[in-house]
């Protein structure tokens, strides 16, 4: 795989990163914690420069995230509350839910979206609510533009530092992932025993 992703960040240059990173932020179990750094080590080859690849990295993602955003939009609130009428249980939501849900949502969405964007597993998922809420757009695009950048200058800055090895940022990125992944569906199954109609 990682043959693969340098040939394509190698071949595509920047628009390789940018459809690289709108990928991951799509399909999650694209590995940013390897492509990034990759893409870091390109950059410190002198095949492509330090800030290009951050602002490819960040257009990319940001692409991603606003499809997630659009697709919540378009889903809205009161099918959201459709949904969780008919399979509340296996979503272990009661309508109530969403109602508190979107009120904190409201008070505290702008640190979730920004926060959330450098997160594993949850930066690509945390836009939905924020398009089911219907945040303003100029303000998520802002919040969720700022938390990928930073994510994704740590991650192609650590490349670029490292140069060959890379990987290491996997390495120490992985078990994060795993950890977020673990707690989320402990959380799940917990909620789903104590589910009560």
């Amino acid at each position: 795989m990682i043959e693969a992703l340098s040939g394509l960040i190698e071949r595509g240059g920047y628009a390789g990163i940018i459809l690289l990173t709108f990928l991951e932020t799509i399909f999650p179990p694209l590995p940013s914690e390897v492509f990034m750094p990759l893409a870091g080590f390109v950059a410190a080859r002198g095949e492509l420069t330090l800030p290009g690849v951050i602002a490819a990295g960040t257009l990319g993602s940001l692409a991603g995230a606003w499809f997630w955003y659009a697709l919540g939009r378009a889903i809205g609130l009161e099918r959201t509350r459709q949904l969780v009428a008919r399979h509340g249980r296996w979503l272990t939501l009661h309508t109530a839910d969403i109602d508190r849900g979107t009120a904190w949502f409201d008070r505290h969405g702008g640190l979730v979206v920004l926060f959330g964007r450098m997160v594993p597993a949850i930066r690509s998922v945390v836009s939905v609510p924020a398009g089911i809420a219907h945040m303003p757009v100029g303000r998520f695009l802002l919040l969720s533009g700022l938390g990928s950048l930073i994510w994704t200058t740590l991650l192609m800055t650590a490349g670029f530092l490292l140069e060959a090895r890379y990987l290491e940022v996997a390495r120490w990125a992985s078990p994060a992932s795993t950890i977020v992944v673990g707690g989320l569906v402990a959380i799940y199954l917990w909620r789903l025993v104590r589910y009560r109609a």
